[in-house]
């Protein structure tokens, strides 16, 4: 089984469930699916909003590896993806010489803001942590207490391990940053991290028919005779 836990915002629901659908889909294993909603976490989620968070599962994510009780892998996805290429295949690149693999990522954005008019940060790691595989039981440091108290820089540039020597690569395609990655045909995760055809201002970015055509299937709902 492929734990796949996902963050979710309720401004973008129809992206969570798109991308739901597009793993579902194309996986040639059993998944399940975990949202990270804050009304579902209120004991474990304490922490005040962060002025510079601009989505709600900026740092809930970091509940994995307690929420999968420490044991076994599990892999962390942002709501706003789109998984053009079979799950197990991303899972199969698990090595347990690293606590985390991601995808190791030089971003550096230069626009002021981004969706909903949220700021825009730039931080040494950026979207390091919107697709993390994590090797659960070397993640002890991820604690409820840590995640609600440690602040962002320390959570999302990896300061809960003891050496970035613990993270492990994985492939750039995938996490592609649509807008941000030079153009690829060939993305197994596309990243629409700056906001995707789901938003108007939107509709015209790159991947943006692959995903529209992904919730034309998800709607899918044959008749019987």
């Amino acid at each position: 089984m492929i734990r796949i836990f996902i963050g979710f915002d309720p401004r973008e629901t129809v992206a969570w469930h798109v991308l739901t659908h597009s793993i579902l889909a194309r996986s040639s294993q059993p998944v399940s699916f975990i949202p990270l909603a804050l009304n579902n976490l209120k004991d474990l989620m304490w922490r005040e909003r962060d002025p510079l968070q601009s989505t709600d599962f900026s740092f809930s994510r970091f509940l994995t590896p307690y929420l999968s009780g420490y044991e076994g892998w599990s892999l962390f996805i942002d709501c706003d993806m789109l998984i053009l290429e079979d799950i197990s295949k991303l899972w199969a690149l698990r090595d347990d010489r690293y606590a985390v693999m991601c995808v190791k990522h030089n971003h550096v954005p230069t626009e002021i803001t981004k969706f909903h008019n949220e700021k825009q940060t730039v931080y040494a790691k950026k979207n390091w942590s919107s697709v993390m595989l994590f090797n659960n039981t070397r993640c002890r440091a991820l604690t409820p207490e840590f995640t609600n108290t440690a602040s962002g820089l320390e959570l999302h540039q990896f300061k809960w391990l003891e050496s970035d020597d613990l993270i492990g690569d994985l492939p750039a395609g995938w996490n592609h940053l649509v807008g941000y990655d030079n153009a690829r045909t060939d993305a197994s995760n596309v990243h629409y991290t700056s906001g995707g055809p789901y938003f108007n201002e939107f509709q015209a970015c790159e991947y943006s028919d692959e995903w529209v055509q992904e919730k034309l299937s998800m709607l899918r709902a044959d008749q019987r005779c």
